[in-house]
């Protein structure tokens, strides 16, 4: 089997290894690790497992996703809800969990289960029509869920199940994260239980003012075009509120100054400590940090910081005596804080909070880019290290057991663990083992020391030159060069098609601290450029086996826009591009993620002007591909077509591929396995 074909029907080779850990403590105060998990590695039907402490951490298959399935039409809240999570498999998603982790909920298909842990028995729960995002009370007794819009809430124990808040016209919605929230604040859920189990609170978003675009198949006339609430860059976002729901309905709205504080950033309920939310404003350079006392939300802090706070997830939140703990921009590190006091060690950015025990905090930090390490950081000062500081790994923690899923660049996998007082006990991973093995050199380079990814072909001889693929990303949120070699299984397969590929990172993307994302405000194009060029030149001038006179360049998304970059700008370096779904006008993207970063529009258009791929269009003098999914409804087809009018305009001969029915994430097999093999022949081409 190709390579394209094997990574298009295992999903990534996702399909067959555990994800979505979470730790549930019996009242014992054992405890239980729950995963999910498919059969194999081409099986997308997942099925939940359950490993507990005190039978020494043996695996049991809870819940068989596929005895479940009904091939039911899934809401297209969750269709949404999937597609903001890049979730392309089937089954049993996501689950949640009582406090002692003796029941969890789910929904597979739209219909909601509970499943007893001790029993290992599984029966639905009363529900109206298919429902999205069931979770369970922390005492077990009751699930909410959303349905048509609306809250409902049913009882574990009987087949009642009544809604908690009003019909309402549309576009109105209760229980469901924002879109905004969803895509780019990662905050997936709009509802949270109260500790004590009576109440939840619950988020209601009127879309009214955001402005309608719409999603449609030219290739299925028949169908109607889908309205969809897209809030583009200087246009009125959604409105959103909390309020306490109460289990009889009883409905009071939780304020805070919504006119300034727009967005609803992360919120957290914890067992022992009051909820708390952080708002930020339009421009995301002020934050309020509430905490809920009596009812009303309290205000525990204020930050400001130019250019922008960046959210980082687990915080804020409070630790057991009620003191805040952040993560901020101090000293030029993202460092963990308690009451505004830095604790986490310098040097390190601190990418999330996992948990908060009596004394510290457990972690996943950058100490070098490349890698990620777990660790527990005392308020003391002391720090003590869980995982391989040299591999990139992440994972969960709950007091003294940790779940860590770790690999290296020599890798092509990872090997998740779990690790208590009493050692380390592997989770199997079913996944299917690749067809080809990555070999990425990974190294630092430039006078910016830039990280960055080499990988010749498996056949490569010393003196033999190849033409050159770049392949990055390249933007804020995401990082292609880190220590996974599992994360280059793509690009070791075309460097095997007879390529030289070349992965970079440049400034704006994770995982160096403040300053190095901040040097992109109000210019995606310029730093970001740049850096792909100097470290490209760079790697030439101490490896020969890369023949600049034939350089290709391909990307996804931000990828996209920066391969189309790349050709319309610097043609001297890139001689052909492939941009899938490429933003190619900022003005056309969402509000949050675009204004952090290049400001209002309505106030300052000009970063906006700098950064536009159409005003470029007549400089096109590469070939270039522009691919995209006609059903993309984050970054919309719209981006493409308007710069292939440009581009016709100004009589610039390139190619589009549209993509019937395909959305951002390209999850169909046929598709994703194709598109691999369109992208060679149009660099050998090309590139020769």
């Amino acid at each position: 089997m190709s390579f394209p074909r094997q990574r298009a029907v295992t999903r990534g080779f996702r399909l067959g290894a555990p994800r979505s850990v979470r730790i549930g403590r019996r009242p014992s105060g054992q405890a239980r690790v729950f995963f999910i998990r498919s059969r194999d590695g081409r099986t997308t039907t997942g099925d939940l497992w359950v490993a507990d402490q005190g039978d020494g951490w043996q695996e049991r298959l809870l819940v068989d996703g596929a005895s479940l399935g009904t091939d039911g039409e899934l809401p297209a809240a969750e269709r949404a809800r999937r597609e903001r999570l890049r979730e392309v498999t089937a089954g049993i998603t996501t689950y949640s969990l009582d406090r002692t982790g003796s029941t969890a909920a789910f929904a597979v298909d739209g219909t909601p289960y509970v499943v007893n842990v001790d029993e290992e028995s599984v029966h639905t729960i009363a529900h109206p029509g298919p429902v999205v995002d069931p979770q369970i009370s922390p005492d077990g007794t009751h699930v909410a869920f959303v349905h048509d819009r609306r809250v409902w809430c049913a009882t574990v124990a009987s087949d009642d199940a009544s809604p908690l808040t009003p019909v309402e016209d549309k576009p109105i919605t209760w229980g469901l994260a924002d879109f905004i929230a969803a895509e780019e604040l990662e905050r997936h859920r709009g509802m949270w239980w109260m500790p004590d189990s009576t109440r939840l609170i619950v988020e209601r978003v009127d879309e009214s003012d955001v402005e309608t675009r719409w999603i449609f198949d030219p290739a299925q006339p028949e169908r109607e075009p889908v309205p969809h609430r897209y809030p583009s860059a200087g246009t009125p976002n959604a409105s959103i509120c909390l309020h306490l729901v109460a289990l009889d309905g009883t409905i009071q709205e939780a304020s805070w100054d919504t006119d300034t504080y727009c967005y609803l950033a992360s919120v957290h309920v914890g067992p022992e400590h009051s909820p708390v939310i952080s708002v930020l404003d339009r421009t995301q350079q002020r934050q309020q940090v509430l905490a809920l006392v009596d009812d009303a939300w309290v205000t525990r802090t204020e930050n400001e910081q130019d250019p922008w706070i960046t959210v980082i997830p687990g915080s804020p939140t409070l630790d057991r005596s009620g003191s805040l703990i952040e993560v901020l921009d101090r000293q030029g590190n993202f460092r963990a804080c308690r009451d505004g006091e830095p604790f986490s060690p310098e040097g390190w950015n601190v990418d999330a909070i996992l948990d908060v025990g009596v004394d510290h905090i457990a972690v996943i930090a950058a100490v070098a880019p490349e890698t990620r390490v777990l660790a527990r950081l005392g308020f003391s000062g002391d720090v003590d290290v869980i995982s391989d500081p040299e591999k990139w790994s992440v994972g969960v923690t709950d007091g003294d057991v940790s779940v860590v899923a770790s690999t290296n660049a020599s890798l092509n996998s990872s090997t998740m663990r779990i690790i208590d007082s009493r050692g380390f006990v592997d989770i199997a991973s079913h996944a299917e083992l690749p067809v080809v093995t990555a070999r990425p050199n990974v190294l630092r380079v430039g006078e910016r020391d830039l990280s960055a990814a080499v990988l010749l072909p498996e056949h490569h001889e010393p003196g033999e030159r190849w033409p050159v693929i770049c392949s990055p990303y390249g933007g804020p949120h995401a990082q292609r060069v880190i220590a996974a070699g599992g994360a280059y299984l793509t690009e070791q397969w075309l460097a095997d098609q007879g390529f030289a590929v070349v992965v970079i990172d440049g400034r704006g993307t994770p995982g160096r601290g403040p300053d190095w994302e901040y040097a992109v405000r109000h210019d995606l194009a310029g730093p970001v450029l740049e850096d792909q060029v100097d470290a490209l030149l760079a790697i030439a001038n101490s490896n020969d086996a890369l023949d600049l006179s034939r350089v290709g360049i391909r990307g996804w998304s931000f990828g996209g826009y920066l391969a189309a970059l790349a050709v319309l700008d610097r043609p001297d370096v890139f001689h052909a591009a492939v941009a899938g779904a490429p933003v190619t006008d900022w003005r056309l993207y969402d509000t949050a993620y675009t204004e952090r970063y290049l400001g209002d529009p309505s106030m300052n258009d000009s970063p906006y002007e700098r950064t536009s791929l159409l005003s470029r269009a007549a400089a096109l003098t590469r070939p270039l591909l522009l691919i995209h999914g006609l059903a993309d409804d984050n970054v919309l087809a719209a981006h493409t077509l308007q710069l292939s009018r440009a581009l016709l305009e100004a009589g610039r001969p390139h190619n589009v591929l549209p993509l019937s029915g395909v959305t951002h994430m390209t999850p169909q097999e046929v598709v994703a396995e194709n598109l691999l093999w369109t992208e060679v022949d149009f660099f050998n081409k090309h590139l020769g």
